[in-house]
């Protein structure tokens, strides 16, 4: 495995590559992200990781400063995952001058985490869009843990014409089924345990939902009701339309309960896709 951090390198390295597939990461990297390599080897024959953490997705307030960073660590989880390249750039490589074009997403960016994270979006977005072009895959990995950031690249993609198929790969839990993150290492032993109740209570609005109730509302606040009892700050539980992401209506079939909730001081989100017979 080769780790890569300036962009002639690595499009020297990738220039004699058939097909070449990207994984992009901010590191920190747990069994979620390696599931994605996994999916990635069977896309192309040359699989790359990137490793950036992306200053334009966080807001001043936010975790940049003390978000995970261990490249030797990563570099050797990685390579036993079988990854040929791993692009690791400093921000002056991906940024060399302040980044004043920026890529603009559709409203839809606004909402869910863009509406607590406002321009959260069109950091993702624009990093994504120069990972892109810097590597120049056939394919790439987001996911689903992430699920609006994945709808929103795949609606760059195709709106762009961009020669890239988004591929994505199924959320990552723990045996007591809590969606692995990098920010998972930020929790107390005592919040560790009672973080598996954001999981558990959009499991409880799935089975309202395939149970046949069609009051979203009052799904959506009964589960935040929950969580509040129980210490946790809500910043959203909603139940939206997967392939729009728009609120979700009585006749929808293909839904997605999103949830993203303050437990202490970590920050963790959530989701599950629910199908919906017609009422």
């Amino acid at each position: 495995m080769e780790v890569i951090a300036d962009i002639s390198s690595l499009r020297l390295r990738l220039g004699r590559e058939s097909s070449v597939a990207l994984v992009p990461t901010m590191g920190g990297l747990h069994e979620g992200h390696l599931s994605l390599v996994d999916i990635a080897r069977h896309r192309a024959d040359c699989v790359v990781a990137s490793i950036f953490v992306n200053r334009l997705q966080f807001a001043p307030t936010e975790d940049f400063d003390q978000y995970p960073r261990n490249l030797a660590d990563d570099c050797e989880l990685l390579e036993n995952r079988g990854v040929d390249v791993v692009f690791a750039p400093e921000e002056k490589t991906l940024y060399p001058v302040a980044q004043e074009f920026m890529l603009e997403p559709p409203p839809v960016a606004d909402t869910l985490e863009g509406e607590f994270r406002p321009g959260f979006f069109r950091g993702v977005a624009t990093a994504v869009l120069k990972l892109f072009n810097i590597v120049q895959p056939q394919a790439a990995v987001f996911g689903k843990k992430d699920y609006q950031q994945l709808h929103i690249v795949r609606e760059m993609v195709r709106q762009l014409n961009l020669p890239v198929e988004i591929v994505e790969g199924e959320i990552i839990r723990a045996s007591d089924h809590l969606a692995l993150s990098s920010r998972n290492r930020y929790l107390t032993e005592r919040e560790r345990a009672e973080a598996t109740r954001l999981h558990h209570v959009l499991s409880q609005v799935k089975q309202g939902i395939a149970n046949g109730d069609r009051n979203f509302h009052e799904l959506e606040e009964n589960a935040k009701g929950i969580l509040c009892g129980h210490g946790w700050k809500v910043d959203y539980i909603a139940i939206q339309q997967c392939d729009t992401l728009m609120p979700a209506q009585v006749g929808d079939e293909n839904l997605v309960i999103l949830g993203a909730a303050w437990l202490g001081k970590t920050r963790l989100i959530d989701n599950l896709e629910v199908s919906a017979t017609r009422v």
